[in-house]
């Protein structure tokens, strides 16, 4: 830090610091820091290790093809729930609670009770009474700034905005590096690291100018060659303490927190192929080199006071943290009494239910993802054909595969972000000639090729201005009308494979390897693989007998238009993919007649009769789908169309029960089918169907726990019988895939609810797309945002969804559940820190709780 005198040269021309002079809160000078990862010196262990603890911290973020929900706190998850918060609030002022004006309007409507207050008090082993509750919610927490960095105190003293400024100036560039092909112009230094792109862009940048700072330019040249001789640089030249690095790096990353998810998602997919990427540090260096950068030129006495104040503060609280704050143990009493109101009601329904399973075999068997949208048509086609057995289970179908599209060039992966696809599956023409297939291929890419060429004519330079001028209006006035009326949709629906109606009524995946030329990979699903697949599949379906003649395999997806996060209306389950393609594949899989033969030797027989067919679920419109149902036996007509007319029945239900949420009350039959079919194609429409919103259970039971039970469309749903569970393999799987990424979409949720700020993205109706696919921005500047928009979460007058956290039942041997805990971490984490509540169901319907420590407790209901 610049000294009263004006000297300003630190950081760029000053005389080599020794390491061990990093620690000391009196700014010092600093030249380049020869810090090696491979060779560190003395002192430098410690800034290598508060690097990676700051970028650990951070959760990554799914571009938009494949938006799919993350746990913001996956970085926090090694801390309990409340100790995280402590964490964040202290680091970046972040709210991980509702505001007291929520809790106290669900007091005042009795979803909040007194024994609910005094039960969470217990279990927060806090002394506070229901009278003092009550009157807390009279206040409301004042705001916390958080670890203070340079460009909001400049912000404070001078009335600046040095904070906007170089967050825009930061997001400008990354948009433009990491650009997924919405640019026509490409970066000229897209072939350089991140951060020696930026030193070169920042270098020529007269952006500074307006803020009166022209000589930046000059001093970025002078800046540390690498990132995290950088980091170490600013960090001694702005004073840091040794024992807050880690904070202060944490909460520069939070300041620019969409790119350093976006950056932490690059790190993540790299270490899941066994790589490392290091654009994560490039970007917390070039925040730190702003920092730098700002202060060195906009020092004073009063802004070096004011620093060395705050320095000196950092020191006193990074040795002793500070004391529990009372008003945390509030928050938290509340939140808990919310929690335990919906549990006790939800234990009471569980315990006094009781449904049989059908004794027959019955003649249709519906398999659903286990979103919690499923929930509601599940219920409602149970209430049209009570014959009929519905199953739940993750919408990937458990196909590890990706999936290349007719004519496409690259492969999307179609299943949990947690999990590596092992196959490539595509597209193909079947029963088609290899002159008709590559016919067709030809016709896909000269149909894309002028797509593509037509767009790029009307985003050129040269020719955009004249292209409106002269054309824009004639060609898309029609079109403009059309759409707005409802008269057309603006792009296809989840389940239209862009291709002529003959070819695609014969469009499916196919198991073999890819026949066409553009096919990146050929792996196809090797038949020695498919029977293991097959019984794998089947098994974690606890669908082992009893068989029905028909057995459907449901995907979803989702209709919207004009909607950036439309994919995260699909399946989280199939990377944020629709699921027909899943349903496709594992349903030509289980029909295939040599599988068939070897699952009959594993000791899994599928009756001749019994058929396989896949189908989509849309969401928004709850409408059924079927696919390849051309290849049913012939004598099977009849069945099709009852099977037809159950499924509008089951969506008219649907659709009945989500009119109210959606605003539609009052409407029925044809009426109500028609305005959510045209939600669904109107481009100026922000809400087309609430998506995930109320989630806030995981059940893994068999059907019969929860049949006939109304769960409201909040409870994700997996089939499972502990019975038939040999060497609990399955419970392993559920517990390690299903229900942690059920755990991610409800604290994606929470979290948007609880700071949209942080961890949402704001005002949908504000949003730009940014660099293709990568994400939004609010507004024509800012962060890149992450999370959910609140037209996702709130509609306009009240919380569409109860950010509470989730709550998982699972009927299973206690002895077996704790055993899959013990075995992974991840899973433990969530458990026993509180990141979610573990519940056992068990056989008389009672459940018991288990507590952070361990122990299970059985659970008192209404």
């Amino acid at each position: 830090m610049a000294a009263a005198s004006g000297d300003r040269h630190g950081l760029m021309e000053g005389s080599q610091m020794k390491p061990n002079d990093l620690h000391t809160p009196e700014p010092r000078m600093a030249g380049q820091l020869p810090l090696d990862a491979e060779t560190p010196g003395p002192g430098e262990h410690d800034l290598i290790e508060a690097i990676e603890t700051a970028c650990a911290r951070i959760a990554p973020v799914w571009p938009l093809d494949r938006f799919v929900a993350v746990n913001p706190f996956h970085g926090l998850r090694a801390l309990d729930f409340d100790h995280a918060g402590d964490l964040l609030r202290r680091i970046a002022g972040v709210r991980m609670y509702m505001p007291r004006g929520y809790f106290r309007e669900r007091l005042e409507r009795g979803e909040i009770g007194e024994r609910d207050l005094v039960e969470a008090a217990a279990r927060c082993a806090s002394t506070l009474t229901p009278e003092q509750l009550r009157a807390a919610l009279g206040r409301e927490r004042a705001p916390r700034t958080g670890v203070p960095l340079i460009t909001a105190l400049v912000d404070e003293l001078d009335a600046d905005d040095w904070s906007g400024f170089v967050i825009d100036r930061i997001s400008h560039h990354c948009a433009a590096y990491f650009d997924m092909g919405q640019a026509t112009w490409q970066h000229p230094w897209s072939g350089m690291r991140l951060y020696d792109a930026w030193r070169a862009f920042a270098a020529l940048d007269y952006s500074a100018d307006m803020m009166g700072q022209s000589g930046i330019r000059a001093r970025v040249r002078a800046l540390p060659e690498a990132p995290r001789a950088c980091i170490g640089a600013a960090l001694g030249r702005l004073g840091i303490p040794q024992a807050a690095w880690a904070d202060y790096l944490h909460a520069a990353l939070l300041d620019v927190g969409g790119w350093a998810a976006w950056t932490r998602l690059l790190r993540w997919e790299a270490e899941l192929e066994g790589s490392s990427d290091d654009h994560i540090e490039a970007l917390l260096a070039i925040r730190l080199a702003w920092e730098v950068l700002v202060y060195e030129h906009k020092a004073s006495p009063g802004l070096t006071a004011r620093w060395h104040a705050l320095c000196a503060d950092l020191e006193r609280r990074a040795g002793d943290p500070d004391a529990p704050d009372p008003e945390d143990t509030i928050d938290r009493v509340l939140l808990c009494a919310q929690e335990l109101a919906y549990q006790r009601a939800l234990i009471a329904r569980l315990r006094a239910h009781r449904h049989s399973a059908p004794a027959t075999r019955p003649p249709l068997q519906a398999a659903f993802c286990i979103d919690v949208r499923s929930e509601v048509i599940r219920r409602a086609l149970e209430t049209v054909s009570p014959q009929v057995q519905t199953l739940g289970f993750a919408g990937f179908f458990g196909a590890p595969i990706a999936h290349q599209p007719f004519g496409a060039d690259r492969a999307r992966p179609q299943l949990p972000v947690l999990l590596t696809p092992r196959y490539r599956v595509c597209s193909e023409l079947h029963e088609a000639e290899p002159e008709e297939q590559a016919e067709a291929l030809t016709a896909q890419h000269r149909r894309l090729g002028i797509g593509k060429a037509w767009k790029t004519f009307k985003m050129g330079a040269a020719s955009c201005f004249s292209f409106v001028e002269a054309a824009g209006f004639w060609l898309y006035a029609p079109k403009l009308i059309g759409d707005s009326l409802g008269w057309s949709r603006p792009v296809p629906a989840p389940d239209d494979p862009r291709l002529d109606p003959e070819q695609a009524a014969r469009l499916a995946p196919s198991l073999a390897p890819c026949g066409h030329p553009h096919a990146d990979h050929a792996l196809g699903i090797p038949e020695a693989e498919r029977v293991a697949l097959a019984e794998g599949i089947l098994r974690g379906m606890s669908l082992t007998t009893g068989f029905a003649r028909l057995v459907l395999l449901v995907g979803h997806g989702s209709s919207s238009v004009n909607n950036p996060h439309a994919t995260g209306l699909d399946c989280g389950a199939c990377g944020g993919q629709s699921g027909e393609t899943n349903a496709r594949v594992v349903a030509a899989l289980l029909n295939a007649p040599e599988v068939r033969a070897g699952l009959a030797e594993r000791g899994i027989a599928i009756p001749q009769d019994t058929w396989f067919l896949p189908a989509l679920h849309d969401t928004t419109t709850d409408r059924i789908r079927l696919f390849d149902h051309q290849r049913l036996p012939a004598d099977s007509a009849e069945e099709l169309a009852e099977l037809g007319s159950r499924l509008d029945q089951a969506g008219e239900l649907t659709r009945l029960q989500r009119a109210t949420l959606l605003g539609l009350g009052g409407r029925e039959g044809r009426a109500l089918t028609k305005r959510v079919e045209h939600r669904a194609r109107d481009w100026s429409q922000v809400r087309p169907e609430w998506g995930l919103a109320g989630n806030a259970c995981f059940v893994a039971a068999p059907r019969a726990r929860t049949q006939g039970l109304d769960l409201g469309g909040r409870a994700f749903l997996h089939d499972y019988d502990w019975r038939a569970d040999h060497g609990f393999a399955t419970l392993e799987l559920i517990m390690t895939a299903p229900m942690v990424v059920a755990s991610w979409i409800n604290l994606q949720y929470y979290a948007s609810c609880v700071d949209n700020h942080r961890f949402g993205s704001g005002n949908k109706v504000l949003h730009n797309v940014v660099g293709g696919a990568i994400g939004v921005i609010e507004g024509n500047g800012g962060d890149l945002r992450v999370g959910l928009p609140l037209q996702s979460l709130h509609d306009g007058r009240r919380w569409i969804h109860e950010p509470i956290r989730l709550s998982v039942f699972i009927e299973a041997p206690q002895s077996e559940i704790d055993a899959v805990i013990a075995r992974h971490d991840l899973v433990r984490e969530l458990v026993e820190h509180g990141w979610l509540h573990l519940f056992r169901i068990e056989s008389s319907g009672d459940c018991a709780r288990r507590t952070e420590d361990g122990d299970w407790c059985t659970v008192e209901s209404h």
